[in-house]
């Protein structure tokens, strides 16, 4: 066995000359404890908020969407968008025609964006997730249906229930000229019935889903797309599809995957992740430099057999180690014992939700949620081990400045 661990192992659990080294010492763990569970609990809860947002989001973003890079629309009838219609990777290929226009219900108007779709869309059996109210249902028996994002029904107090008042969608009409005489000549006004209302969130609410159809009648566009959302069968690798898509899809496109689609709300959610890791460890930091003190004092007690190892013919390289081995046992045994605290109350809270969050969330969860990595413990772990090895390095470097003296006192 290692001497210097030997013997650091020894002091570590030997009765001490004065009390106040055990209670610092006990201080020392009890705050890198408390410190590394409460970093892995924080961490896996915005890990666990993180996949509740995104899989919101993910209902209504498509794994892959292809663009046109200028312009607003383009001609889907090519060569190539009819073969990569066919690919056995894909489970939905839905067109999608948008724009914005003038939602109209009652005496009340809004701006919002009309999203024509096609029939493939409702593949994505998810949806009805997000419904909260109605259904979502954009045809029956021949009729088109319209489903609007809450941000919408709010501002224009949509009735569902009433199939008498329709939502009417107003569009400019192409080419052509604004007329003096009657403004609304200059635009292309259809009325819908209104199934259902989405709740996502507020970049989503501000939409309505209208069929394919629908949508190339209102803004007189018979042939042409906005964009073409892909989601693919279970199995396949989105980001080696989208590799592969951008490799053969003709120049003037582009393709996006889901995190190119919201990359605002992935660098919200990663930014506040790190915010919070960089404010807990400065905290932890401080914990662990406590065991400064807890050292000092301990070289300070055991000066004598400091004394006795160094005419024994121990160096001070090996006086050293033992300290920093001291040190480094003390944190380390917070470290490990906050972390197994830690991982048990996640799985526990993950498993029966005991922390609850208010009524007033608009979360699809009433209780705090848990996502585990192991890359949060690892960086957990990494963290109180760089920062308890300079910590103790530091205090095992004042039990070898006296030792000569010492040795000429023996």
């Amino acid at each position: 066995m290692n001497t210097a661990f030997y013997i650091a192992r020894r002091y570590l659990f030997a009765k001490k000359s004065t009390n106040a080294i055990n209670i610092i010492s006990t201080i020392s763990v009890l705050g890198v404890f408390v410190g590394s569970a409460a970093l892995i609990i924080i961490l896996s809860v915005f890990n666990g908020f993180e996949e509740v947002v995104l899989k919101m989001f993910n209902t209504m973003t498509p794994q892959v969407v292809i663009m046109p890079e200028k312009g607003k629309t383009f001609e889907p009838g090519t060569e190539y968008f009819q073969q990569l219609k066919l690919d056995k990777s894909i489970y939905s290929y839905v067109e999608v025609l948008s724009e914005n226009a003038l939602l109209r219900y009652n005496d009340k108007q809004s701006v919002g964006l009309v999203k024509g779709v096609g029939p493939e869309y409702l593949k994505n059996k998810s949806l009805d997730s997000t419904i909260i109210d109605g259904h979502f249902l954009l045809g029956a028996a021949d009729a088109d249906y319209a489903v609007i994002g809450s941000a919408i029904q709010n501002f224009l107090m949509v009735n569902t229930t009433d199939p008498f008042n329709p939502l009417q969608i107003y569009s400019p009409k192409k080419g052509a000229r604004p007329s003096n005489i009657n403004p609304g000549d200059d635009f292309t006004m259809l009325s819908i019935p209104v199934s259902g209302v989405f709740e996502v969130q507020q970049d989503f609410d501000n939409v309505a889903i209208v069929p394919l159809a629908f949508a190339r009648r209102l803004l007189d566009e018979p042939t042409k797309i906005s964009a073409i959302e892909i989601n693919l069968n279970k199995g396949v690798d989105a980001d080696q599809f989208k590799d592969k898509l951008e490799q053969t899809i003709p120049k003037g496109f582009e393709v996006k995957d889901r995190i190119q689609q919201n990359k605002v709300l992935h660098n919200i959610l990663g930014s506040e992740k790190w915010a919070v890791y960089i404010i807990l460890t400065f905290i932890l930091i401080i914990a662990i430099f406590n065991i400064i003190g807890s050292l000092t004092m301990l070289v300070i007690d055991k000066l004598k057999d400091i004394a006795i190892l160094s005419s024994l013919g121990a160096g001070k390289k090996l006086i050293k180690r033992i300290f920093l081995f001291e040190g480094m046992m003390i944190t380390m045994a917070g470290c490990i014992a906050g972390l197994t605290v830690g991982f048990i109350f996640c799985l526990l809270q993950r498993e029966y939700g005991m922390v609850k969050m208010s009524e007033d969330n608009l979360m699809i969860t009433n209780a705090y949620p848990i996502a585990l990595k192991y890359k949060d413990f690892l960086l957990v772990f990494f963290t109180v081990t760089v920062f308890s090895f300079m910590a103790s390095a530091l205090s095992s470097n004042l039990s070898v400045k006296k030792v000569d003296q010492l040795n000429k006192d023996l």
